[in-house]
């Protein structure tokens, strides 16, 4: 497991949450928290949200090929894309679990955002499967380790002088 590279400014006004070995597809997975990270804390939750519901889609960057081209992808000038539930679940449920923990740390749930989100591959889980003519092959899972930075913006604006 790589060891987390994010180093807040102020690590009084940041929290974090983690999922670790996560039954999540990781390719999925990376491309949803690519699409939050950056976002306000209630605009990725209402996201997520969306995804489930299939109202708004997350745009595949990276591991885009075989995926299918959609018009709702549209609105992130690019033009493939899926909706992965499962993966938009278990991102909801470690950003719940960071509000709690900014809560905890008396921090202001408006004016926090998704400082940094990483996503990483977990260790592969091994099953088999049956083929023709009596032969055996892998059947691999690719599970993800995920870690979540809340950070709460500073409306202050520093003196120049």
């Amino acid at each position: 497991m790589k060891k987390t590279h994010f180093l807040p400014s102020n690590p009084e006004k940041c929290c974090k949450a983690t999922g670790k070995d996560l039954k999540v597809h990781f390719k999925n997975t990376r491309e949803t928290a690519a699409a939050i990270k950056g976002m306000n804390l209630s605009r990725a939750k209402k996201f997520l949200k969306n995804v489930c519901e299939k109202k708004e889609i997350v745009p595949f960057l990276r591991y885009r090929y075989g995926v299918g081209r959609k018009s709702q992808v549209k609105n992130w000038k690019s033009c493939n894309g899926r909706w992965p539930k499962k993966s938009a679940e278990n991102l909801l449920k470690i950003i719940k679990n960071a509000e709690a923990n900014a809560k905890e740390k008396n921090l202001n749930s408006k004016e926090l955002f998704i400082g940094n989100i990483q996503v990483n591959k977990a260790m592969k889980g091994h099953r088999r499967t049956f083929r023709a003519h009596g032969r055996v092959n892998a059947f691999l899972s690719h599970p993800c380790h995920i870690y979540l930075w809340l950070v709460q913006k500073n409306n202050k604006i520093p003196d120049s002088s």
